[in-house]
């Protein structure tokens, strides 16, 4: 499960509350809505968490895609890395290195022992432009588990050719936010 509002005035403890949803709508917007413009000064937060299924996977990482056209029109789209988990650090290029991996291909089996059950944070567009219209959504990424394949192989004992993968990493999409500064 993954929840996205955005607004002009969320602080990192905002994503501790009891009231996380309730106070998401009443300061922001939630995913699949339109940011109003931004008061002068100000710069979109974006209110973050993310829960494993039940039965799934921990949590790898939390992702927020940006998507604008530039000055010609042509669209561009940023990655950024915002919430993690299992104390990594990004590089200096902003990169987060894989949080590594329990699958055992042999008997198709994994463990949630990496990754975390749950992400939040609040996050600030640090390339923002008032003048630019935009989109945000979420990205939720797992840890790996094994794909069908690995599964197959397993149940039937057969050999998988080298170049078919045997890992599988599960994601969640939010519904985009729209800033829309006219």
């Amino acid at each position: 499960m993954v929840r996205v509002f955005a607004g002009y005035d969320f602080v990192e403890d905002d994503v501790q509350r009891h009231d996380f949803a309730k106070y998401g709508y009443q300061k922001g917007v939630p995913m699949g809505g339109d940011l109003s413009i931004a008061p002068e000064g100000k710069v979109p937060s974006l209110l973050i968490r993310a829960l494993r299924d039940a039965d799934g996977a921990n949590l790898d990482r939390i992702q927020i895609v940006k998507g604008w056209a530039d000055r010609n029109g042509k669209a561009q789209e940023q990655i950024y890395n915002v919430a993690w988990s299992d104390n990594r650090t990004l590089d200096d290029a902003g990169k987060l290195a894989l949080v590594g991996s329990t699958v055992d291909i042999a008997t198709a089996t994994w463990t949630n022992t990496i990754g975390s059950a749950d992400l939040a944070t609040v996050w600030q567009d640090p390339d923002f432009d008032p003048a630019v219209p935009a989109f945000y959504y979420a990205r939720v990424i797992e840890i790996p588990r094994p794909r069908w394949t690995a599964y197959d192989a397993a149940r039937f004992a057969v050999d998988i050719p080298d170049n078919v993968p045997m890992t599988t990493r599960e994601r969640a999409y939010t519904s985009p936010i729209w800033y829309k500064p006219k």
